[in-house]
C-alpha cells in the first residue's frame, strides 16, 4: 500500500454510502431512554435497565452518525466553490444549516426537535450509561458483560477507585474472561495505534505496518467526523447571546467563526484518550514516524522514504529526520515524495488557522497558535528507532494551564484561635498528613445537630445543588441538599421553625469565623456557596458495594491523577480558596471523610464524621478528598464553600443577609414592621 489516497474522497463515500432515506421508525430520543433506565434502576428493575440504556446508547451513536452523515451530504451539495465572494459565503452557510436541519428531520423525526439537556450530554462523554449497566448485568449475573461494562467506565473515568476495585473481582469471577475487558467506546484510530505500536516493540513490523496504516485511515476519517460535528451551533464562553444587536453578515461570520475554533480542536480531541486532561504529544507524525521505521526494518525504503518526508511536513528542520531522508535517497538513487494524506490534512489545516486568526480578532477571541506538533521530549540518539513506548506520548498543551501541584507548606500559616470556647482543635496539618487542613471537635451541640437534622429533613430536596440529580455522585445513594436562603423562605412560610432557619445561617457563620482566623488570613473570608446535605444509602444496593459515596476531587482545580497534577481552569470552581464540612450526625456506617495524594489513591488520612466535628482545607491540589461509601442510614453535614475574592460571593448568602437585617429590624421595631417575604426572598 503506497499511501496515496485523498481523504476527502475517501471519507465522503464511505459515510455517504450509508442510506439517507427516511426511516419507517423513529429513534426514541436517547435522555428519555437513559431516565427510563435511571427509573428502572431505583425500582430494582435491573432487565429493564439494560433494555433502556443498551437503547440509549444505541440512539445516541444513531444520532451521532446521522449529524456526520448530514453534515457531509449538505456539504456536497452547498460547496464553496471557485466563485466565492462576500455575498456567496453567508449564503452558503445559511442553506447549509437549512439543509442539515431537513436531512435531521428526515432521519429522526422528533428527536430533531427535542431538546438534550447539557447534563445528558455531559453523561453519556463522561460514560456514566456504563456504570449503571455493570451493576444491572452483575445483578443478573452476566459477569462478562457487567465486566464489559466496568472497564468500558473506567477507560473514562482512571480515578475511580472503586471501578478499578470491581474490575480486579471480575478478573476472579469463574466465566469471565480476558477478552471480556473490552473499550466498548473505544476510538478506532486510537486503539489501532496502540495495537501497532505493541506489535512494532515486539518485532512484528509486518503486523505493525497493517496496524498503523489502519490507524490512520481511522485517525483521517475521525477527523473529518469531529469537524463535521463543529457544523452546528457554538457557544463561546462569556459571549452574551441575548444581547446580540449585530448584522446578518456579521453574525454569520462570527457564527463560522466559532465553527473554524472547534474544528481546529479536533486535533486536540483525537489525540486524547478518554478520562484525560491533555493530548498525547504528537500523535498524527508519529504514526509516520514509526512506520518509517517499520518500512526500513522489511527492507521497503521506497515507503520509508515516502514516510520521512511525510514527518517533515509536521517537522521541517529536524536533523535526525533529514538524515534518515538522506540516507534513503543515497540507497535508492532517486528522491521522492510525501505522502497525499497529510500533505492535503496540512493544507486545510493551515487555511483554517489563518481564517481562524483573522476571525478571532474581529470577535475579540483570545487565541494562541501555539505549536500543535510539539516534539518536545523526543529521543535524539543517533538511530532514531522510537523506544519501547506504549505510544502515550505527554503532550505540550497550546494555550498555558497554570499548574495547581501540591504547594510548599511555607506558603501557608496555621494556629490561629478557634474564637469560640467549646471548640476543640483535634488534630492540625501535621497530624492529618498534608498541608492546610484541620479537625475540630464541639462546633456546635448535640442539641443544634438535631435541629438541624430536622431542618434538612424539611427542606431538603433530592438533587438540589446538582439540577435534580437525585444519585449526582454514586447510584447507591440519595442526594439531597437546601441553601439558607430556602431555609428562610420556609421558616417565613411557617413550615419550619423560624428559630431553626437563623440557627443554620448562624453556625455557618461560625464556621467561616473559625475557619478564617485558625488559618490566619490576611483577608476576609466570604462565603462562595453554602449546602445542608444529606446522603442516605439506598436499601437494597449495599451487597459488595465498593464505590465512593462522592469521588476523589480537588475543590477548586481538575485533578488529573495520571499526570499528578490539579489544572486550575474551568469547569473547576477556581475561586474558591477555603472549604469546610460540619457534621452533624454519626449514626450510620461507612461515610469517612478522606484524605489522598494526588493519585487520588493513596490515601492520607480519614475522618469518621460525629455531631460537631468539622473538619477544614484550603481548596486546591493540594487537598484532593472524597467520601467513602455511605452503606447503612443517613450521613448529614452543612457544607461550606469560601472565597477570598469579594466578586465571586455567594448571591444567596447576599440576599440571606438582607433577610436577617431586616428580622433583627423587626425585632427592636416590634410587629409594627410589615416586611413581605416576597419582597426579601
Amino acid at each position: 500500500m503506497d499511501g496515496n489516497f485523498s481523504p476527502a474522497a475517501i471519507f465522503s463515500v464511505v459515510l455517504l454510502t450509508v442510506a439517507l432515506s427516511p426511516s419507517t421508525a423513529f429513534l426514541e430520543p436517547y435522555d428519555l431512554l437513559y431516565d427510563n433506565a435511571v427509573q428502572a434502576f431505583y425500582n430494582n428493575d435491573y432487565p429493564n435497565v439494560v433494555r433502556y440504556m443498551e437503547g440509549a446508547l444505541s440512539s445516541y451513536r444513531e444520532v451521532r452518525q446521522t449529524k456526520v452523515r448530514c453534515r457531509l451530504r449538505c456539504q456536497d451539495q452547498h460547496p464553496f466553490d471557485a466563485t466565492f465572494s462576500e455575498l456567496r459565503f453567508p449564503d452558503v452557510v445559511l442553506r447549509r444549516a437549512a439543509c442539515m436541519n431537513t436531512c435531521i428531520e428526515e432521519i429522526l423525526g422528533s428527536q430533531s426537535l427535542h431538546k438534550v439537556s447539557e447534563d445528558v450530554v455531559q453523561d453519556f462523554h463522561r460514560r456514566i450509561p456504563y456504570n449503571y449497566l455493570q451493576l444491572a448485568y452483575k445483578k443478573l449475573k452476566q459477569p462478562d458483560k457487567a465486566a464489559a461494562a466496568a472497564h468500558t467506565y473506567f477507560q473514562a473515568n482512571p480515578e475511580h477507585v472503586e471501578m478499578s476495585q470491581n474490575l480486579e473481582q471480575y478478573k476472579d469471577l469463574q466465566g469471565v474472561e480476558e477478552d471480556h475487558f473490552v473499550d466498548r467506546e473505544a476510538r478506532p484510530h486510537q486503539r489501532s495505534f496502540a495495537g501497532a505500536v505493541s506489535l512494532y516493540d515486539k518485532g512484528e513490523h509486518e503486523a505493525a505496518i497493517a496496524l498503523f496504516e489502519g490507524a490512520l485511515r481511522e485517525y483521517y476519517q475521525a477527523d473529518s467526523e469531529c469537524r463535521a460535528l463543529c457544523q452546528w451551533p457554538q457557544r463561546f464562553e462569556g459571549h452574551d447571546y441575548l444581547l446580540y444587536r449585530y448584522s446578518l453578515y456579521e453574525l454569520v461570520s462570527d457564527h463560522f467563526t466559532q465553527v473554524l475554533h472547534c474544528e481546529h480542536e479536533c486535533i486536540r480531541d483525537l489525540a486524547t484518550r478518554p478520562g484525560r486532561l491533555s493530548p498525547m504529544e504528537n500523535f498524527l507524525p508519529l504514526h509516520y514516524d514509526y512506520l518509517q521505521f517499520a518500512y526500513f526494518h522489511v527492507d521497503r525504503l521506497e515507503e520509508a522514504l515516502q514516510c520521512s518526508l511525510t514527518y517533515l511536513l509536521f517537522h521541517e528542520e529536524e536533523e535526525s529526520m533529514m538524515d534518515n531522508v538522506d540516507y534513503y535517497r543515497e540507497e535508492l538513487g532517486h528522491d521522492g515524495k510525501p505522502r497525499e494524506d497529510a500533505a492535503w490534512y496540512l493544507r486545510r489545516h493551515k487555511q483554517e488557522l489563518e481564517l481562524l486568526l483573522i476571525g478571532s480578532n474581529t470577535m475579540g477571541v483570545e487565541f494562541t497558535e501555539g505549536n500543535y506538533w510539539s516534539s518536545t521530549g523526543r529521543r535524539e540518539d543517533s538511530n532514531r528507532i522510537p523506544s519501547g513506548t506504549d505510544g502515550w506520548m505527554e503532550y505540550v498543551p497550546i494555550s498555558e494551564k497554570k499548574n495547581i501541584s501540591a504547594l510548599s507548606p511555607q506558603q501557608f500559616k496555621e494556629g490561629g484561635p478557634l474564637l469560640f470556647d467549646k471548640v476543640q482543635l483535634v488534630q492540625d496539618s501535621a497530624a492529618l498528613n498534608g498541608t492546610q487542613r484541620v479537625l475540630l471537635d464541639d462546633v456546635i451541640s448535640e442539641e443544634e445537630c438535631s435541629d438541624l437534622r430536622d431542618l434538612a429533613h424539611a427542606v431538603t430536596k433530592a438533587g438540589d445543588g446538582y439540577r435534580g440529580k437525585m444519585s449526582p455522585h454514586t447510584p447507591n445513594e440519595k442526594f439531597e441538599g437546601a441553601t439558607v436562603l430556602k431555609t428562610l423562605q420556609y421558616g417565613y412560610e411557617g413550615r419550619v421553625p423560624m428559630r431553626s432557619a437563623r440557627m443554620f445561617y448562624d453556625i455557618s457563620e461560625r464556621a467561616r469565623q473559625i475557619i478564617e482566623s485558625y488559618f490566619l488570613l490576611n483577608s476576609t473570608l466570604h462565603f462562595s456557596y453554602t449546602h445542608l446535605v444529606c446522603r442516605t444509602a439506598i436499601t437494597g444496593q449495599q451487597d459488595h458495594r465498593n464505590d465512593l459515596s462522592h469521588p476523589i476531587h480537588a475543590d477548586n482545580c481538575l485533578l488529573d491523577p495520571e499526570a499528578n497534577e490539579c489544572w486550575k481552569e474551568p469547569p473547576a470552581y477556581t475561586y474558591r480558596d477555603y472549604s469546610a464540612l460540619l457534621y452533624l450526625n454519626g449514626d450510620f456506617e461507612g461515610g469517612e471523610f478522606i484524605f489522598t495524594e494526588m493519585d487520588a489513591k493513596t490515601v492520607t488520612a480519614s475522618v469518621k464524621p460525629k455531631c460537631g466535628r468539622m473538619v477544614g482545607f484550603s481548596s486546591g491540589g493540594e487537598n484532593p478528598h472524597g467520601v467513602k461509601a455511605v452503606t447503612s442510614g443517613q450521613r448529614c453535614a452543612v457544607a461550606l464553600w469560601f472565597t477570598l475574592d469579594p466578586l465571586f460571593r455567594e448571591l444567596e448568602r447576599l440576599q440571606a443577609d438582607e433577610v436577617i437585617q431586616a428580622l433583627d429590624t423587626q425585632s427592636v421595631w416590634g410587629p409594627g414592621l410589615n416586611i413581605n417575604p416576597k419582597d426579601e426572598l
